[in-house]
């Protein structure tokens, strides 16, 4: 009976282990390759598979998906002989699992020194502050390089990133005061240059005030000049009347002359800034003739006006 029991477990050991050596199951994102005899025959994709026991058997289990790997940090000097401290990330993606498990031994240990070995030199080549401003072409150089290198493998190089990339402590205060005096010029040339501008608009501004100032000026002096002309042709026209009314022997037109003139000159001595006091001239009285010769000379103006038009009326009747 111990026999026959102990026959029945081993029976029942072998066949779990026949089962488990013919089903496999590979897990999404990953895939197995075969091997007869140690010799690969084909890929298992995710599923279920079933394989020939005790001759076949799993020899890599590939991992599909996209990984990081960390590329340690590392000094590398520059064209220009500069040290600089870098630190990269690789992204990579498996796609062919029998060429990645078959072509290369430790792919994750070969990529990370291929990029090691890149690194300085795509940086060496370049100077200080090229690798400082262009991180973006290093980038693109490394990924072009690795990625026809890991091609071989089957494995795809996605992205590659520098993750960080620091100059000496004396390189980066350098650069600091550099950074500084190149701002403080900035600075100066824009404050010189917006007093350029200020001083151009002012002086702009100033003669086109002198030229409206010299335009106001012309325009008053034509203004003044034809008031002069008109009051001169005035004067002239007046002039001509009493010229010819004193022809005419009108002692009226005499007086009134010689009235305007005389209050003329009166009026200018009363509005002179030294005289407080006005002293009315006995000859005053004049002044009241003259206005007497002004009326008589209106009132004679009308009566014959009157006379005119009487004398007109009588002959059409």
């Amino acid at each position: 009976m111990d026999f026959g029991l102990i026959g029945l477990i081993v029976l029942l050991v072998l066949t779990v282990v026949i089962i488990a050596s013919i089903v496999k199951t590979v897990p999404q994102g990953q895939e197995f390759t075969v091997e007869r005899f140690g010799r690969f025959t084909r890929t298992l994709k995710p599923g279920l598979h079933f394989i020939m026991p005790f001759v076949d058997g799993i020899g890599y289990k590939m991992n599909m998906r996209e990984r990081v790997l960390d590329v340690p940090n590392q000094d590398v000097i520059t064209k220009d002989n500069a040290t600089v401290s870098v630190d990269a990330v690789v992204f990579i993606q498996v796609l062919d699992a029998p060429r990645a498990a078959y072509e290369v031994d430790n792919l994750e240990f070969a990529i990370i020194n291929l990029a090691l070995t890149n690194v300085r030199t795509v940086i060496g080549s370049m100077d200080l502050d090229e690798t400082l401003s262009r991180r973006d072409e290093i980038n693109a150089r490394l990924l072009t390089v690795i990625d026809a290198a890991t091609n071989p493998w089957g494995v795809k190089a996605t992205r590659i990133e520098i993750r960080d990339l620091s100059p000496p402590m004396d390189i980066t205060e350098a650069m600091a005061r550099q950074m500084k005096a190149e701002r403080l010029k900035r600075a100066e040339i824009l404050e010189a240059e917006g007093s350029k501008q200020s001083q151009i608009l002012r002086a702009e501004g100033e003669k086109e005030a002198a030229i409206r100032e010299a335009e106001g000026r012309r325009e008053s002096a034509f203004l003044d000049a034809e008031a002069r002309e008109r009051e001169a042709q005035a004067e002239a026209k007046a002039t001509e009347m009493v010229s010819s009314a004193i022809a005419d022997g009108d002692v009226s037109a005499i007086n009134y002359f010689l009235g305007q003139a005389y209050v003329e000159a009166f009026s200018k001595l009363a509005v002179s800034d030294q005289q407080k006091t006005v002293i009315i001239p006995a000859e005053f009285s004049n002044i009241i003739g003259t206005i007497t010769g002004v009326g008589e000379l209106g009132k004679a103006a009308h009566d014959a006006v009157f006379e005119a038009a009487r004398g007109k009326t009588n002959t059409e009747s």
